[in-house]
């Protein structure tokens, strides 16, 4: 063989490995992007789950999830209302740092309907055209992304989604989802539609799947309501157990499917719950310390991260906040996570065991309605903390307006419980604890400087 056809083989042997060199880091980059789908339930205590323990709510297709998974149920978010701590999951800060701190601008100062009520819900939803979100850092990398069910910041696009249900305000019904909100009350094929797209056109997918259940309307199909006609609950208990019920039977379909479609291997299911609910026995609302407020029965919920073949199985017992959700998330997609997020990556602690290096746990409570859109300190009611086993929740003057019935202030004291032996935080022990409460105030005040807002206590 002459030296031109010597140069010739080693230039193809070199292009062949080259191609092959090629092949084999495109599957890694693929394995390193898995498909990642978010469950949120909505409305719903921490408790009300079979795996939690609870002797009346059948939940068979979670607990297989929570089998399956690595389960935080020590989970919680910052912010017991919905549309602050769904920002919160997606924009990975808290409220009081992305700016919607509750439902709707207060009509107290801008008449609902109104052109300056609409500017303040435009203002609002442009807060989120601001920061980085899950769906925009993920398509920046090659994802396809999907909004179903719960949504309030305009159409689908805003968040950075490529597809999605939402048109969004001002569009009927477009305070809070319009057409996503027929998710899992209404099948799940815009979702199966999308999960099939994107697995033919081989992208990995993130799919926003956040039905408006088991929320109110309570209306669940018959099937569940029959079998609790002799049960001796309330019309509205039975109701509410029943919605919690057809909640779970949406998530297995959808895990099924995902199954089915043999992707379970490459597929981060991470679910949480966006506030607590404890129903009302009399009437169809939600009884005092759950939505809302900062008492368990409103921040608490079980956090999972299942991911075959690349999560052990575990049940943590360290505390876990949906701060957490993003960085975890875009870690598992190999995306390069924001450096001032407040949250945790969890997944190196998840994968080796470990303990997360985090000792305590912060969230806030604003009012239902924002008296001032620019000034998150104006509709302030509580900050709180949880180190280990204690919880401290401090009361601030923040103004109210609708919905005020919701926020027991009528403890202006500081409030100390130990959340271990006394969960339903029946006992306030900061009289005994005073060198406890006094260190947990430093936390918090130097977690959050409050500025303007007064605290209803001798101890700021």
């Amino acid at each position: 063989m002459n030296l031109k056809s010597t140069q010739i083989g080693f230039a193809f042997f070199l292009c062949c490995t080259v191609m092959a060199s090629g092949l084999i880091k495109s599957a890694d980059a693929q394995a390193q992007q898995p498909n990642i789908v978010l469950i949120i339930s909505d409305d719903q205590a921490w408790t009300d789950y079979s795996f939690m323990g609870h002797e009346e709510i059948d939940t068979p297709n979670l607990d297989k999830l929570a089998e399956q998974s690595v389960l935080f149920r020590r989970g919680h978010v910052p912010t017991a209302l919905c549309r602050a701590s769904l920002l919160t999951m997606i924009t990975g800060r808290y409220a009081h740092q992305h700016g919607v701190t509750g439902n709707d601008p207060s009509p107290k100062y801008a008449k609902s309907g109104s052109e300056l009520y609409r500017q303040r819900c435009d203002t609002l939803i442009s807060f989120i055209g601001k920061l980085a979100t899950i769906p925009k850092l993920l398509t920046a990398q090659g994802y396809a992304c999907f909004q179903s069910g719960k949504w309030w910041e305009g159409g689908y696009q805003q968040g950075g989604f490529t597809a999605g249900m939402t048109r969004g305000f001002p569009e009927k019904g477009g305070r809070h989802g319009d057409d996503g909100l027929q998710i899992g009350r209404d099948g799940l094929q815009p979702v199966t539609d999308f999960i099939d797209k994107a697995v033919a056109d081989k992208k990995p997918f993130f799919c926003w799947f956040a039905p408006i259940m088991p929320h109110t309307p309570h209306n669940p199909p018959p099937r569940f309501l029959d079998k609790r006609k002799d049960s001796g609950l309330s019309e509205s208990i039975a109701k509410y157990h029943s919605m919690c019920e057809w909640f779970d039977e949406s998530c297995g379909e959808l895990i099924r499917y995902i199954d089915a479609k043999g992707i379970a291997d490459n597929t981060l299911i991470v679910y949480v719950c966006d506030n607590g609910w404890i129903q009302n026995p009399n009437s169809r609302r939600y009884a005092l310390r759950s939505k809302q407020t900062p008492y368990e029965g409103g921040v608490r919920t079980p956090i999972m991260f299942c991911w075959p073949g690349h999560l052990k199985p575990a049940d943590r017992p360290e505390l876990c906040s949906s701060i957490d959700l993003m960085p975890t998330i875009l870690a598992a997609a190999n995306v390069e996570i924001p450096s001032d997020l407040p949250g945790i990556n969890l997944l190196p602690y998840m994968r080796d065991g470990k303990p997360i290096p985090r000792e305590v746990i912060f969230g806030e409570t604003f009012a239902h309605d924002i008296a001032d859109i620019q000034n998150p300190e104006a509709s302030l009611l509580f900050r709180w903390c949880i180190d280990g086993k204690w919880k401290l929740i401090l009361t601030y003057d923040g103004e109210v307006n609708r919905h005020a019935a919701t926020h027991p202030r009528t403890e202006k004291r500081p409030q100390l419980f130990d959340v271990i032996s006394d969960p339903g935080e029946t006992k306030n022990v900061a009289a005994e604890h005073p060198d406890v409460v006094a260190a947990l105030v430093k936390k918090i005040g130097d977690w959050y400087p409050v500025t303007e807002r007064k605290t209803m206590t001798k101890f700021e």
